[in-house]
């Protein structure tokens, strides 16, 4: 135990620095032709990125269509809604155990699994029923815990090992790489999407067929996907000062260590407040602002330019992210984006018909994708930047309470109003912008300027 509380207090030390100065691992390093072996790696730090986004971009392509589709192609008796809701909680339930899965099976290991998972609920809704959605949710909660968990690691440690051998500055490098992948990633609303729109008419399909064939054109996505991630490198997670574990109760201990430190803590709340954001979009947004102004056939444009802004906004944010003081900026003009939605849809808007009432949907959904990609980039580059030696853990806890927040607005969005959702969410934005003001301006300035003032 005592070996265990030493780790953490040199981790704060080593995890500070790298906020405000940059990296220079190259001198340290003991390679003596560092031309000849650090260049194949930094080549493959960038092409694993590449790969990476681009895996992510077919899955999700085919399984974030598939979930809009959810409530309108599997109706009876609410099977696609109540099968996202187990989904979720199952998702929230695997991903308390999802780290020391991800660290005994390897990141790489755990993307490949992960997709399994998909390829199986995809699969299950060309033959929609209990018996095959239920158990199909359940096996995707597990596995879509363990993709999350293991893509943010292996993002995290691609970063780092291109910054240390390319002697860049760690958190410079840990933004652009998850500009890069958010922003592929959120190109997924678009072309699932437009798959949607091609090959159905009004969300309903043209008998089983069109919707058999739609699906059919998912499953071909989801391989390629898969395919494309057996090509990513395997990656040497326990540099970087990982710790070494002598049992699984140490590994299970650092599983919930972050839960035990005041950043994660504060952290929390905003990672909540970005699921229960998603979720509004899924839910909410969707059937109750779109629909009414566009119908059912203008939900998959909508959602196209929502995932157009916030695919254009993750690769701005994540180019011009370089620390802790640049997130705190980022987060703050995305989270104030999205209050303006909330407060002009609580005080503001009404349903009116002409262009405006057709556009302003449209401009809602733009504004609140620019807020999504913020979140998305920002909150993954500031957990990679404080818990870069327990990154498995730390990814976790994120995947935890975005889905705690996600399922709980699945189960509880059919009994409340929108207003009520719309106060519920403004008040938890409030909350947790100042929790996360409260961190970032406080907590990790001063214990970096205590390292920067520490004589060497």
């Amino acid at each position: 135990m005592g070996s265990h509380s030493h780790t953490n207090d040199n981790d704060s030390e080593a995890e500070a620095a790298p906020l405000v100065v940059s990296v220079h691992g190259g001198g340290a390093s003991s390679d003596p032709d560092p031309s000849s072996a650090s260049t194949p790696r930094i080549r493959n730090d960038t092409r694993d990125v590449h790969i990476l986004s681009l895996a992510f971009l077919f899955v999700f392509s085919a399984y974030g269509a598939a979930q809009n589709l959810q409530s309108t192609l599997n109706n009876d008796g609410d099977l696609g809604t109540i099968s996202l809701a187990i989904l979720y909680l199952s998702f929230t339930l695997f991903s308390i155990v999802a780290s020391p899965v991800v660290t005994l099976l390897g990141s790489k290991t755990a993307l490949v699994l992960g997709t399994s998972g998909y390829l199986l609920f995809i699969a299950a809704n060309l033959k929609p029923s209990w018996y095959t959605m239920a158990p199909a949710s359940v096996y995707l909660g597990f596995t879509a815990s363990i993709i999350w968990v293991g893509e943010g690691t292996y993002l995290t440690t691609a970063a780092l090992t291109h910054a240390e051998h390319n002697n860049l500055h760690e958190a410079t490098v840990i933004g652009a790489f998850n500009g890069e992948f958010w922003g592929m990633f959120a190109g997924h609303q678009v072309i699932g999407n437009l798959l949607s729109l091609a090959l159905l008419r009004d969300g309903q399909g043209d008998g089983v067929t069109g919707k058999n064939l739609l699906f059919t054109v998912f499953l071909v996505c989801m391989i390629i996907g898969i395919v494309m991630m057996c090509f990513l490198s395997k990656r040497d997670e326990k540099m970087h000062h990982k710790p070494t574990y002598t049992s699984l109760a140490s590994l299970l201990r650092s599983s919930f260590a972050p839960l035990l430190d005041k950043r994660m803590l504060l952290i929390i709340p905003l990672i909540a407040y970005s699921g229960l954001q998603q979720a509004f979009v899924w839910a909410e947004y969707t059937e109750k602002i779109v629909t009414p102004a566009l119908g059912i056939s203008g939900v998959g444009g909508a959602m196209a330019v929502y995932g157009a802004a916030d695919a254009i906004c993750s690769l701005v944010a994540g180019r011009l992210t370089s620390g802790v003081h640049s997130i705190t900026w980022i987060v703050s003009i995305g989270t104030f984006l999205q209050a303006f939605v909330l407060l002009w849809l609580l005080f503001g808007y009404r349903l009116t018909s002409g262009l405006m009432g057709r556009l302003n949907p449209l401009f809602m959904g733009a504004i609140w994708g620019v807020g999504d990609g913020v979140l998305n980039t920002q909150l993954s580059a500031l957990l990679g930047l404080l818990f870069k030696n327990n990154k498995e853990a730390a990814f976790a806890q994120l995947k935890v309470w975005q889905c705690a927040a996600i399922a709980v607005v699945f189960f509880i969005y059919p009994y409340v109003s929108l207003n009520s959702m719309l106060v519920i969410m403004l008040v938890e934005l409030i909350i947790s912008v100042s929790s996360f003001l409260f961190l970032t301006l406080g907590i990790v300035t001063s214990t970096s300027t205590s390292v920067l003032n520490r004589p060497s």
